[in-house]
Parts: C-alpha cells; sequence; structure tokens
C-alpha cells in the first residue's frame, strides 16, 4: 500500500520533533572496572541526553568518573572495564559494540579531543599524515584533497603558516599548537558529536582561553553537541550551556549554566563553587574547601556517595542512594536534604 503524503503542517511538525530529539540518548550507564582487589564501579547508572548545538560540561574532581563516561561512548575503555546500560547515537545503540563497528562513526560523525595531544598524536609521523589519514579512511579522500582540506583546518584552528608547519614533527608545535592541532583532527570530517576531556590542562591561561573561544565557534559552526569533561569551574562558566555535577561515579545535579552557577541545590555543588577562588569579598579572601575524602569507588556502596563529607547529613543518606529527580523545568538533582520545587520523576 503506498504511503499517504504528509501535509504542510504534519511534515513541519516532524521536522521540529526529530530537530529537538537528542542526538545522544545516554540511559543508566555504569562502567566497573576489575581489579586483584575486587571490582570497581566508576560510573553509577548515569543518564543524560546531548542536543545539536548546545555544550555540556561534565564536572567533577578528580576520580569522579567524567573521562569514563567519554571513553565508554567511544568504546575505549581499558580492558579491565565494562560499560552496560544504553547509549543511542543518532538512534543507533553505540554501547557494547565492537572496534570494528564503531570504527564506521569514530573520528568522523563522534569525535574526541583528549586531555594530552603530546600522547594522543604519534611522535613519529609528521602532523601531514595524521591529518590526510583521518580523511583518506573514512571520506575516501585522495591525498591531495585530503592535505588540502587539512590545511584550510590549520588554518581555521589559527595554526600560523599552517601549510608550511603542516610538515612538522609533534614534538616542533607548542603546547597550545599540538591542542590546535588535536582539534583540527577531531573536527576533520565535521562531527556532529564532539567530545573534549580536559582539553585545557597544561595550557596556560591566555592559550586556554583562546582554545575556549574555538572550540565554541567551531561547535555552532558545525550544529554539533559538545560534551566537555573538566574539574575547572572557569571552563564551564566560559563555554558551556547546561552542567552535569558528577561526584563518586553518580550525578548529583544537573541544571542550566545559570542555575547550577547562580542557584546551587546539591551540597556538593555548592562545595564546589565555595572552593573556586573569587575576586568578590564573600570570603574575605580565605579559600574555602570541601571536608574529608571521596569514598573509595570500590563493590557497590549503600547511600550517597557524598554523605560522609555533608554539612546536610542524615541517617537516609548513609543508607539509600536518593533518586534523581526533575522539578517542572527539566533541573535534576540528587538530595535526600535539599529538595527542588515542584518535583517530577
Amino acid at each position: 500500500m503506498p504511503s499517504t503524503p504528509m501535509s504542510g503542517d504534519v511534515l513541519s511538525e516532524a521536522r521540529a520533533t526529530n530537530a529537538a530529539a537528542p542526538i545522544l540518548s545516554v540511559r543508566d550507564l555504569s562502567v566497573r572496572f576489575k581489579l586483584p582487589q575486587g571490582a570497581v564501579t566508576a560510573v553509577d547508572r548515569v543518564s543524560f541526553d546531548l542536543h545539536r548545538g548546545e555544550v555540556v560540561g561534565i564536572v567533577g574532581e578528580s576520580g569522579s568518573g567524567k573521562s569514563q563516561i567519554l571513553l565508554s561512548l567511544m568504546g575505549l575503555l581499558a580492558s579491565n572495564g565494562s560499560a552496560t546500560g544504553s547509549a543511542r547515537f543518532e538512534n543507533t545503540e553505540i554501547l557494547g559494540r565492537t572496534a570494528k563497528e564503531l570504527d564506521g562513526i569514530r573520528g568522523s560523525a563522534m569525535s574526541m579531543i583528549f586531555q594530552d595531544p603530546m600522547t594522543s598524536l604519534n611522535p613519529y609521523m609528521r602532523v601531514s599524515d595524521q591529518l590526510t589519514e583521518v580523511l583518506m579512511v573514512h571520506q575516501g579522500k585522495s591525498q591531495r584533497e585530503a592535505l588540502g582540506i587539512a590545511i584550510d583546518l590549520l588554518d581555521r584552528v589559527r595554526i600560523p603558516e599552517a601549510r608550511r608547519r603542516i610538515g612538522l614533527y609533534p614534538h616542533e608545535f607548542s603546547g597550545g599548537m599540538r591542542q590546535r592541532v588535536m582539534i583540527a583532527m577531531a573536527l576533520l570530517c565535521r562531527p556532529s558529536l564532539l567530545f573534549a576531556d580536559e582539553p585545557t590542562t597544561a595550557l596556560d591561561v591566555t592559550v586556554q582561553a583562546q582554545i575556549l573561544e574555538l572550540l565554541g565557534e567551531l561547535a555552532r559552526d558545525l550544529d554539533a553537541a559538545v560534551a566537555i569533561v573538566t574539574h575547572d569551574l572557569g571552563v564551564i562558566a566560559r563555554l558551556c550551556d547546561r552542567v552535569i555535577v558528577l561526584y563518586g561515579g553518580r550525578i548529583m545535579e544537573q541544571g542550566t549554566l545559570d542555575e547550577i552557577f547562580y542557584d546551587p541545590r546539591h551540597p556538593y555543588t555548592k562545595g564546589l563553587l565555595a572552593s573556586t577562588p573569587r575576586l568578590d569579598e564573600r570570603t574575605h579572601g580565605e579559600l574555602l574547601t570541601i571536608p574529608g575524602q571521596p569514598r573509595a569507588a570500590m563493590g557497590d556502596l549503600p547511600g550517597c556517595p557524598f554523605s560522609p563529607r555533608c554539612a546536610l547529613r542524615t541517617a537516609p543518606c548513609d543508607s539509600a542512594m536518593p533518586p534523581l529527580v526533575a522539578d517542572a523545568g527539566g533541573r535534576r538533582l540528587a538530595c535526600h536534604n535539599s529538595p527542588l520545587e515542584d518535583r517530577r520523576p
């Protein structure tokens, strides 16, 4: 039976619905590692969505599981790691796929900027060979075509004299320039989903600002969804639209940038913001800290992972993990003692 043509109104509505749908939908993602002393849960039932044109920051201290989320989605976990749950990219399940299956989208539709470009770039290959290889493998470009595209993109990420420098080795670039090469490599195939793992670590403040400005500009131009992992709230404030606050492998709070920075609800979020150096007189020059140490992520421990360090701690905090619930506006919070108004499941 032939299909009935869609009316203009129905077609417009369908297109709007499709545009509003998340490009990446992650549900109940858990990452575990097998160690001689037992199993370690690095990420525990994390759920979130990413939409085209937005930048989402995943923030938390070292060991909170931020990087493992990205690595699991890219299929790059260590050999002793495993991921469960669901991750649908453009309506296709990608979690648990083999490396061969993922090679069709990694580097093309889905790409990643790693923390340390010196360990991510091959020191024995010229930058030209590393950039052109991506286009030749994923898009079938000739070497001549690929070289032209690579030079244009190096120009776009503001590497001076790109045509001459593309023939250099990674060690002949400064740290900031190597990071720009990594950004160019990640964007060569114009991906619709981009991950960035601590992209400004070890760069000086001026170069950090340039890199962040560049990332935001390129993401807007590509209409890509971007997830950036960092422990630096300054990076989040400069670049992100929404924020996910992670602690002990679990989401403590999600919200817009303004909600998280100007109206934090979770005690951990408040602690992170209070421990960030400020130029105003709120702390009279005193740098506040969160007391205690993060709880070891060994096995399945009950309760909220932040409870041993929390000033609002009560008995339920030690025995039951609070569910991540949302208010009418979609803001999410997991806390027994700092509830949102107008909650919904």
